[in-house]
């Protein structure tokens, strides 16, 4: 109901402009604990890669990209949080606008390129945070790091967050720097996976605590890339795949206003591509590595058909645009009914 009564007024303005309001204007309603009133969260436990969620709704990366405002997102009732993409160096990110919606779509287009503070700052806001809940942190690479050198950046925001999160989730699927897609395949790929995993097992040696590594992929993948990805998955142990990330596809938006602007599109128009994609990772693995779906998730049945998928936890980001808060608990009921 709150967020029915404000997303005309939010509309209104600059999409880019108009997240930052939303989440000063939820920092502020935590703080008074108005939150903890509006929305009252589900319990629904759910086991995954070692750990228990408080239930299987999360949100995706990218909203809160230097995880300034954990506690107040946790407060409407997600099982657990992602924030990033973090990067080991600040950057501002592509130039504005970068930033569409297309209501008649119910789909957003952004172009960010990872904008954000730094590691350094997205760790000291961690530890600010009050939450205890699972925590997940989205690393990636600078823009001006080569992608011959990637693994390098990888690995820095590896050893700096890996204390701080519950799993750390390795973004090679954005559509918005360039050439970070080229690492989903070939030997990009099986160099990084073998790095990240080496660098992992040091690090559960050197602080006696396993941090699960996710993989988090593009839903522009055909279905030989999706075989490789799979089996490089299982070769390495990577502890799990979240599909999908944004796609470059513009099925249903053409001729929309700012249908044609560049950039990586989520919302409605991703839903059957990047649920396809989950489905055809669940059958090349067979349940050997646990899947996050996102991608497209507007309302509790969507949810329910990513788990149907073959997903164990789903997250939600864009559908938050469009229906508000209470999306969460919609999903949450929908998948356990």
């Amino acid at each position: 109901m709150m967020y029915a009564l404000t997303r005309p007024a939010l509309f209104r303005i600059d999409a880019e402009r108009a997240h930052h309001v939303t989440l000063a204007s939820l920092a502020a309603a935590y703080k008074t604990g108005l939150l903890s009133t509006a929305y009252r969260p589900i319990f629904a436990p759910v086991e995954c890669m070692g750990m228990r969620f408080a239930n299987p709704v999360g949100l995706a990366a990218g909203l809160d990209k230097n995880g300034a405002y954990i506690d107040a997102l946790a407060a409407l009732g997600f099982g657990f949080i992602e924030i990033g993409t973090v990067t080991p160096r600040a950057q501002d990110g592509n130039p504005k606008p970068r930033l569409f919606r297309l209501p008649a779509a119910q789909a957003i287009i952004n172009r960010m390129g990872f904008n954000n503070a730094g590691v350094d700052v997205l760790i000291q806001n961690v530890e600010r945070a009050q939450y205890k809940g699972i925590l997940g942190i989205n690393i990636g690479k600078n823009a001006t790091t080569p992608v011959e050198q990637a693994a390098d950046d990888y690995l820095t925001c590896l050893e700096k967050v890996y204390t701080h999160a519950s799993y750390v989730t390795v973004n090679i699927s954005s559509p918005n720097t360039q050439g970070l897609r080229s690492l989903q395949s070939g030997d990009a790929l099986i160099d990084l996976l073998s790095q990240l995993k080496n660098r992992q097992a040091q690090l559960a040696s050197q602080h006696g605590h396993y941090v699960p590594l996710v993989l988090k992929v593009a839903p522009d993948l055909d279905e030989d890339t999706v075989q490789f990805i799979a089996e490089a998955l299982v070769e390495f142990e990577i502890d799990g795949l979240i599909a999908t990330n944004t796609t470059l596809a513009r099925d249903g938006v053409t001729d929309l206003p700012h249908g044609d602007e560049a950039g990586g599109l989520s919302g409605r128009p991703v839903f059957l591509k990047s649920t396809a994609v989950l489905e055809q990772f669940a059958l090349c693995l067979q349940g050997q590595i646990p899947l996050i779906g996102v991608g497209g998730i507007m309302q509790g049945l969507d949810a329910k058909a990513k788990i149907k998928a073959g997903a164990g936890l789903v997250q939600v980001y864009s559908g938050l645009i469009y229906t508000g808060p209470q999306l969460i608990n919609d999903c949450v009921k929908a998948i356990v009914s």
